[in-house]
């Protein structure tokens, strides 16, 4: 949920900024790619020599680093998805709420555009001050996010509220603020992706290039917008990260198309970027076959064609089919978008450097059966994913207002 999320950690002068260690070991463990930055109050509790470690980032302190040079609190600002402000004491609240500026993670706040959370904590008493109450107020009418302090064992030797949430509450709340504003949030989604293996003996098969980075990258695309994403996952060598990726292994042709159309029903989007054999041997041998004639005549015939008949079943369904061609690529596309009754094609070529099977590269053209045409340039695999996601997504929109 987190994976490529820039988060800006700001820390303040209380006592459990010593849980700061773990709370950037956390986002990052997540996918997030965090900044630092300590107020000279933070330092005492938890060292920015570790924090730098943790984060893999230098952590900021000041507005000029060891070196001198100008650290700039406007491009921290612009840099982050999310400013995460934790501990978070009374005196630094105290600053946000009428916007006192005199040290850089005050001067970063009032320059971000971005969401701002905090996680107070403080003793008891001090949690429960009318001012405390008052400025927390404020800075919740100023659209900022609070993240209760926690009942508990005080610094002070007190028990009440005023601790600051764990570390892993506070990762859920981070999670939980971007899945709410995420595009795909309630919608299911099914891709297969990766080559099929058609056996022709216990050892030999015929089988294709495809290496399903592509397929992988757009159910992943479609788990970072966050859709509920099932993977239908041929042969191949690529292992899924994303735990959140439901994956089912298959082998042949009828082995995902049993598994696609299973999976069918109750999706929302569906994309078949697997490059499924188009033909199998009639009959598999039982035992290796021996090479003991000159020639040998294998008998093909037809796989069952899953994405014609997705197209026969489609009620609900946004429906997204691949057309890899060696010619006439815009064409033969448009008949595949017109014959498979798919929603949206994505054409690309199996001649053109960069583009087609095994590499890490693409290029795409869009289609779609509104008779819209959208080209792409030569981008990564990953980039191409996030361009077929975001098409969807408009589509999607589109389509439920039209």
């Amino acid at each position: 949920m987190l994976e490529k999320k820039k988060i800006l950690l700001g820390i303040t002068g209380g006592i459990s900024a010593y849980k700061c260690a773990h709370l950037v070991r956390l986002l990052v463990k997540e996918g997030a790619e965090v900044k630092v930055i300590v107020t000279a109050a933070a330092t005492t509790f938890v060292s920015p020599q570790t924090l730098s470690v943790l984060s893999r980032n230098e952590v900021v302190s000041d507005f000029f680093d060891s070196n001198h040079n100008w650290q700039s609190h406007v491009q921290l600002a612009e840099w982050a998805d999310l400013m995460l402000i934790a501990p978070l004491t009374a005196n630094t609240l105290a600053k946000m709420a009428v916007g006192q500026c005199d040290n850089i993670l005050m001067a970063t706040y009032l320059s971000a555009r971005t969401k701002i959370i905090i996680a107070p904590a403080m003793d008891l008493d001090m949690y429960r001050h009318p001012t405390v109450i008052k400025n927390l107020a404020i800075i919740q009418s100023f659209g900022n996010l609070v993240i209760p302090a926690e009942f508990g064992e005080l610094a002070s030797g007190l028990v009440g509220e005023g601790r600051m949430a764990e570390p892993e509450t506070i990762v859920d709340y981070v999670k939980n603020y971007f899945r709410q504003s995420l595009p795909l949030i309630g919608i299911k989604a099914l891709v297969n992706a990766g080559p099929t293996y058609e056996a022709i003996d216990p050892v030999r098969f015929i089988g294709n290039r495809s290496s399903g980075k592509m397929g992988l990258a757009i159910a992943e695309a479609l788990a970072g917008m966050g859709a509920e994403v099932s993977l239908v996952l041929g042969p191949s060598s690529i292992s899924v990260s994303n735990s959140s990726i439901l994956v089912y292994h298959v082998e042949s042709s009828d082995d995902m198309y049993a598994a696609t159309l299973k999976n069918y029903v109750d999706m929302d989007i569906v994309v078949c970027a697997a490059a499924v054999a188009d033909y199998k041997p009639l009959k598999a041998a039982t035992e290796k076959i021996k090479k003991l004639e000159k020639e040998f005549d294998l008998h093909l015939v037809k796989t069952k064609d899953i994405l014609e008949e997705l197209g026969k079943r489609k009620k609900k369904q946004i429906l997204v089919g691949f057309a890899l061609e060696t010619q006439h690529l815009e064409k033969n596309a448009l008949v595949k978008l017109q014959k498979k009754n798919l929603d949206i094609v994505v054409a690309n070529s199996a001649t053109e450097a960069g583009s087609g099977f095994g590499g890490d590269t693409n290029k795409i053209t869009i289609l779609d059966k509104h008779n819209k045409k959208q080209e792409f340039e030569l981008k990564s695999k990953e980039e191409v994913a996030l361009d077929i996601v975001n098409y969807i997504i408009a589509y999607k929109k589109q389509n439920s207002t039209s």
